[in-house]
C-alpha cells in the first residue's frame, strides 16, 4: 500500500461553478502510477466546496449557482445573518459550503480516475471577489508493478 500527498492551489476564479478535472490531473501525474486505490481532494477552506457533478454541459454548474443562490441567498441589505465580518456574501459562503462539502474522493483505476462519463470534478467558488484556494489531495493505493 502507497501514499502520497501535495498541496495545490486551484486557478483563481470568481464565483459560479468551475470545471476543474483537467487542472487536477496536471497537478497529480502520480495518479498514472497507481494501479488501484482512492483519491481525495480537499480544500482548506469554508466560502469554497468542491462537487463531482455534470461535466459537458456549463448549463448545469450555472443551474447549481443559481439554485444555491437561492437556498442561501446574499446578504444584501445586512440583515438576513449576524455574521458579515468579512462580507455580506461571507455568511451565505458558509452555508453553502457547509451544504456542498470540503472534499471527493475518487477511485482509481488503472491510472485513471473512475468517474462516470458525464462526471468531472468541481470547484464551487461562493465568495465574490477572485480567491485563491489551496487544496490537499491524498492518494492511497497500490501502484502498478
Amino acid at each position: 500500500m502507497a501514499w502520497a500527498q501535495k498541496q495545490f492551489t486551484l486557478p483563481s476564479k470568481g464565483r459560479g461553478s468551475h470545471l476543474i478535472t483537467d487542472h487536477v490531473l496536471q497537478q497529480l501525474p502520480e495518479i498514472k502510477n497507481y494501479k488501484v486505490g482512492m483519491l481525495n481532494l480537499f480544500v482548506q477552506h469554508t466560502s469554497c466546496a468542491l462537487s463531482l457533478n455534470e461535466n459537458y454541459d456549463s448549463d448545469v454548474r450555472a443551474d447549481m449557482s443559481e439554485a444555491l443562490d437561492r437556498i442561501a441567498p446574499e446578504d444584501k441589505k445586512g440583515d438576513l445573518y449576524r455574521h458579515s465580518a468579512e462580507g455580506l456574501d461571507d455568511m451565505p459562503a458558509h452555508i453553502k459550503s457547509a451544504l456542498v462539502g470540503a472534499s471527493v474522493t475518487i477511485p482509481i483505476t488503472n491510472g485513471q480516475l473512475a468517474v462516470g462519463t458525464w462526471q468531472g470534478i468541481w470547484y464551487l467558488e461562493f465568495r465574490n471577489g477572485r480567491q485563491s484556494r489551496k487544496v490537499v489531495a491524498t492518494i492511497q493505493g497500490e501502484k502498478k508493478a
